[in-house]
């Protein structure tokens, strides 16, 4: 995930680590701006496994998930930037004896290829505001794209009152296959010293808003960073599961801690440790029934993500 951020001492890129997600274009509504025809262009590669986790009906399940994002996005005048994001997500799900889904996993592998633009201007040296539509396509593997489609925008305004505090408010709109999600959520930049800062480490996107995060300047090179965020996803089923053609969905709350080491002045290593809380898994039908659906039990997660910036 990428978040530069407007006011800050430094700019950041972040993966995210959000079990599915605590990764992806943050708010660069808050970023201090580039030179007028100068492009900035990130990469991030992101290894994430989720340790066996009970459910609560009995069984269990663990995953592996694969990342990769590249951004591009250029300052076309003092105002206005524009850029274009890539990303592709793979997941690999083991089940041991899922009772509340008949003894057999509802789903597998899913992939998720997604494709997003970015827009900001900025109205004032104080005020900026963002644009950023989004079509991703999740889907069971052998799904195809049909009927996999979850498309939307965010929209954000962030104000920058001092070079130490930015403040904003954004709202996502995404069409999630077939139910349409709506959620606000802030944009917060706060240096409270040279060492600790209140941001947001997520970007806002169709899987939720932007999250929290305290982090703490270790030294020049090392940081030390908590926080949390809320995380919903949709994905279609293939032909050949237990519901053919029908949703599956993940919901949950990553808490997660950030260790991170400056490798070089645009490259960055950062572990992540998670504790996954309030989670429910549930399947959708092709006739809009929900006969599957169980919570689970505190999960366990980490993941390693190594960013460039060039």
């Amino acid at each position: 995930m990428k978040s530069i951020n407007f006011g800050a001492k430094r700019r950041t890129f972040i993966p995210s680590i959000g079990v599915a997600c605590l990764l992806s274009v943050c708010q660069i509504a808050m970023a201090q701006p580039a030179a007028p025809g100068v492009t900035v262009t990130s990469l991030g590669i992101t290894g994430l496994n989720q340790f066996d986790t009970g459910l609560g009906s009995g069984g269990s399940f663990n995953w592996q998930d694969a990342s990769a994002n590249l951004n591009v996005t250029k300052q076309f005048t003092n105002q206005f930037a524009a850029g274009v994001n890539v990303r592709y997500n793979y997941q690999n799900w083991k089940w041991s004896s899922p009772t509340a889904f008949n003894g057999r996993g509802p789903w597998s592998s899913i992939e998720t290829p997604a494709l997003g633009m970015n827009f900001y201007y900025a109205l004032s040296p104080e005020w900026r505001l963002g644009f950023v539509p989004t079509v991703e396509w999740s889907g069971e593997s052998g799904t195809g794209t049909g009927g996999t489609a979850t498309y939307g925008a965010v929209m954000s305004a962030a104000r920058r009152f001092s070079k130490d505090l930015t403040l904003g408010f954004g709202a996502g709109v995404f069409r999630q296959i077939d139910q349409t999600k709506v959620f606000p959520y802030l944009i917060v930049n706060w240096n409270i010293t040279d060492k600790l800062r209140l941001s947001n480490p997520l970007p806002a996107g169709p899987s939720g808003g932007a999250g929290l995060e305290l982090s703490y300047a270790l030294t020049d090179k090392w940081t030390l960073a908590g926080g949390g965020a809320y995380r919903s996803y949709r994905f279609r089923l293939n032909d050949t599961g237990p519901v053919p053609g029908g949703i599956g969905q993940n919901k949950f709350v990553p808490l997660f801690g950030r260790l991170s080491y400056q490798l070089a002045r645009t490259t960055r290593v950062d572990l992540y440790a998670a504790a996954t809380v309030g989670g429910n898994l549930s399947v959708v039908d092709a006739s809009g029934n929900t006969p599957y659906s169980d919570s689970y039990k505190t999960g366990v997660a980490a993941a390693l993500s190594l960013s460039h910036r060039f």
